[in-house]
């Protein structure tokens, strides 16, 4: 790799927000001693609204995003010190947007007189339920089926959380789903299954599947997920995915590519490492040799996860060689701190993707002179799952494969700003440029049913720019 490469940084900060109100009066310059006291205890602001505007007084609503509970204990206190300013009470906005759930079902027909309730329903259900007996296909035409994906979790491995089981793990899938939706206009229902044994899940996710067009695993422990998630792929004939593994291995490799850019690196020559196989490194790893075709150095402090990789081409190390040896170096552990700055090579390409607090700091590395960090916070699922689900219904694939894996992360790299490591999933084109190519390589690799002229998605493109 080159020694002309800039020091470059993106990652997210653990963060502690909450919403201020509070009551100020009507005085020029009152707003910016607040927001001066704010910054002055390194607190950051996020929206300001106007509640009330009065002669002598106003009410206003202020987010506050601080690092943990105890600097926002210290940026209230010096807000207090300000006497032309009254905090009113301090609001959980997270708890508030999650009252009575993030989700609902919707009708997608008008019932509203008697005949319309005799076609929805009985008797005119009847003949639909009798076709569909003919030819199961076509319940892609005539239900939910072609847009609906069940989520399936156990809550055994929630991110950084742990084993919460499934009830906990709720909020999380309905916040999983409503950015399906958000991004892809389809459904994505929520199903926990409180069961620890993966032949258990194995068999209600089966029995479950023939009401829905794709299954996506969810927070599911290693090593039970890697046996659900292949025994669902080889009895099934719809898309399975488990997003810590394929849709984290989409985004991870995306940003290794865009990593190697900035520094000015070749993928094709640097060498790369995995530091723990768990659901997610393992995906990563394979996915990354499925890539290069080359291998990957890997280690792992359980000699088994490393076997699980011995199909593929792959390379054992301690996390001491990776680090001497490696010019990106992808770290998914879920130890803080594994990585001592004294281990990092100049100039060395590190991800370290374990949240809530990363295998190495920002500012460790960067010290210790990395030429690019980031952290699991911008490498971001959301930038894959929404975009491969929708091109694998929309082509009615058998199954999601590698070639459509590598679709979308192309997708996710043309769609990246210059000097950026991941897009925005905030973005409405990236997600249709994902669906798109994922159709595409659905298509050409032969797992589609349905096929689609080249400009099929051209007015969804259109609608997104």
């Amino acid at each position: 790799m080159a020694d002309h490469k800039p020091v470059v940084s993106l990652t997210g900060k653990t963060e502690f927000i909450r919403m201020v109100r509070y009551k100020s009066e009507n005085q020029v310059g009152v707003l910016a001693q607040l927001m001066t006291a704010i910054a002055k205890e390194g607190g950051s602001i996020g929206d300001v609204k106007t509640r009330k505007l009065g002669k002598y007084y106003i009410w206003r609503d202020v987010t506050i995003i601080t690092q943990d509970r105890e600097h926002f204990a210290r940026v209230l206190k010096a807000i207090r010190k300000l006497k032309e300013t009254t905090i009113l009470q301090i609001i959980d906005e997270v708890l508030e947007r999650h009252q009575g759930g993030k989700i609902r079902m919707e009708l997608n027909t008008r019932i509203e007189t008697v005949n319309d309730m005799r076609l929805v329903y009985t008797p005119g259900v009847a003949d639909v339920c009798r076709l569909l007996q003919k030819d199961p296909s076509e319940a892609y035409n005539y239900t939910w089926i072609h847009h609906t994906v069940a989520l399936l979790t156990n809550g055994s491995r929630t991110l950084g959380l742990g084993n919460i089981g499934p009830l906990a793990a709720m909020p999380v899938m309905e916040g999983k789903a409503a950015l399906f939706r958000k991004f892809t206009g389809y459904n994505m229902v929520p199903i926990p299954i409180n069961t620890t044994d993966p032949q258990e899940f194995i068999d209600t996710a089966i029995r479950l599947s023939p009401g829905f067009g794709a299954i996506h695993l969810e927070d599911i422990s290693a090593p039970e997920c890697f046996e659900i998630e292949t025994e669902l792929v080889k009895r099934l004939s719809i898309p399975v995915m488990h997003d810590d593994q394929d849709g984290t291995a989409v985004v991870c490799l995306a940003a290794v590519i865009n990593a190697c850019r900035i520094v000015k690196g070749d993928l094709e020559k640097v060498q790369i490492g995995q530091v723990g196989l768990g659901a997610a490194g393992s995906a990563i790893a394979r996915l990354i040799m499925a890539y290069t075709k080359r291998d990957v150095w890997c280690c792992d402090k359980n000699p088994s996860a490393v076997n699980r990789l011995e199909e593929f081409r792959r390379n054992s190390a301690t996390l001491k060689e990776i680090m001497n040896r490696c010019d990106v170096v992808i770290s998914t552990t879920g130890v803080e701190g594994l990585i001592k700055p004294d281990m990092v090579k100049p100039r060395q390409i590190i991800l370290a993707l374990t949240n809530p607090i990363p295998e190495i700091t920002e500012e460790q590395a960067l010290s210790a002179g990395a030429a690019f960090y980031s952290d699991g916070r911008y490498v971001n699922n959301l930038l894959a799952y929404p975009g491969i689900f929708k091109g694998a219904l929309e082509t009615r694939a058998m199954a999601i494969n590698d070639s459509m894996l590598l679709a979308a992360v192309q997708a996710i790299v043309e769609a990246t700003p210059q000097g950026e490591i991941v897009p925005s999933p905030l973005d409405l084109t990236v997600h249709v440029a994902v669906t798109k190519a994922v159709a595409k390589a659905a298509m050409a690799s032969g797992v589609a049913q349905k096929y689609f002229e080249d400009d099929y998605f051209d007015v969804e493109e259109k609608l997104a720019t």
